[in-house]
């Protein structure tokens, strides 16, 4: 098996919050990438996930959001995501991953949901 289709680059902004910009695919190969990113946010109390760049995601993928928003629970961490194409907005109601994960519209309004 080959090194999955994505990168994943972590940018602080203020103390508290983290951005992860994705790129590329999101599946159940990318697990590496995906927890070296969130140890890389280091203690954030917000992790912020732009999908802008997401140019896939299937089950798999699902499964390691999952994964990581019950690693950033144990650690008391708010996660919020922006950049979601309408697809996968749908498939986030659909799993009900909205109710865990906010959901915006851009990267400005994710930011200021964090201050509050």
């Amino acid at each position: 098996m080959g090194t999955p289709a994505i990168t994943m680059d972590v940018r602080r902004v203020g103390d508290s919050v983290a951005v992860v910009d994705i790129k590329g695919e999101v599946t159940a190969a990318c697990e590496p990438v995906l927890m070296s990113a969130y140890e890389e946010a280091g203690g954030a109390s917000k992790l912020v996930l732009n999908f802008a760049g997401l140019e896939y995601m299937n089950s798999g993928g699902i499964g390691m959001l999952v994964t990581l928003l019950v690693r950033a629970n144990r650690q008391r961490q708010q996660l919020a995501a922006y950049g979601l194409s309408d697809h996968y907005r749908e498939i986030f109601e659909l799993t009900r991953l909205d109710e865990a994960i906010t959901i915006y519209d851009s990267e400005e309004s994710a930011l200021e949901g964090a201050v509050r």
